[in-house]
């Protein structure tokens, strides 16, 4: 059953665009998580960043994908959460944690099957984007930080549901992809793969 939101906050991703650059990666972790710029995600070896980078070698030259939360729908992370710590923002449609509720357990990011949540080494809380430093600059209505950062415009961000947004016009006019279809999350993630 699909939920109805007052809005379906989505990202996307142009991949045609991105120079590989990383200035969304340093822009996340700069904006989110500013105390731990010289520590790295266990397993991922970089930045404490919500995007993680994957290497794709199945074109002609490898191709990378910048991938963070899919905002999906029917979220994974949301139906294993044994205390409804997870759950979908009503005005927004995004995917949310309460830390009040969390313990820590992190059944969240073991089940999401994009790999983008991670466990914050002091607090042990799941993390993911958005961060709250992403969350203030969301709410007083300016860009998070990776689309603001990147330098060539390969980032958006906004509602998918009003037809009149920069997102929606941009999206109609290229040919996009959402990862994982067959998973069944319904991910809010776009990935523009040509024009």
């Amino acid at each position: 059953m699909t939920q109805k939101f007052e809005k379906k906050l989505a990202h996307l991703f142009d991949a045609t665009q991105c120079v590989g650059c990383s200035a969304c990666i340093v822009a996340c972790a700069q904006t989110n998580y500013p105390e731990m710029l010289n520590d790295t995600v266990a397993g991922w070896d970089w930045l404490p960043s919500n995007i993680r980078k994957i290497t794709l070698h199945r074109a002609k030259r490898p191709v990378q994908i910048l991938v963070q939360c899919q905002q999906c729908e029917d979220a994974p992370c949301v139906a294993t959460c044994p205390f409804g710590a997870n759950y979908h923002d009503p005005k927004t449609g995004q995917v949310k944690t309460d830390p009040s509720r969390c313990v820590g357990c992190n059944y969240c990011v073991a089940s999401c099957p994009y790999d983008v949540r991670w466990s914050h080494p002091v607090t042990g809380l799941p993390m993911k984007c958005m961060g709250e430093g992403c969350e203030k600059l969301v709410a007083a209505g300016e860009n998070p930080a990776c689309v603001q950062a990147c330098p060539v415009n390969a980032r958006m961000f906004g509602d998918v549901q009003d037809p009149a947004s920069p997102i929606s016009r941009h999206l109609a006019r290229v040919k996009s992809e959402k990862l994982l279809p067959h998973k069944g999350t319904k991910p809010n993630f776009f990935v523009v793969v040509s024009k």
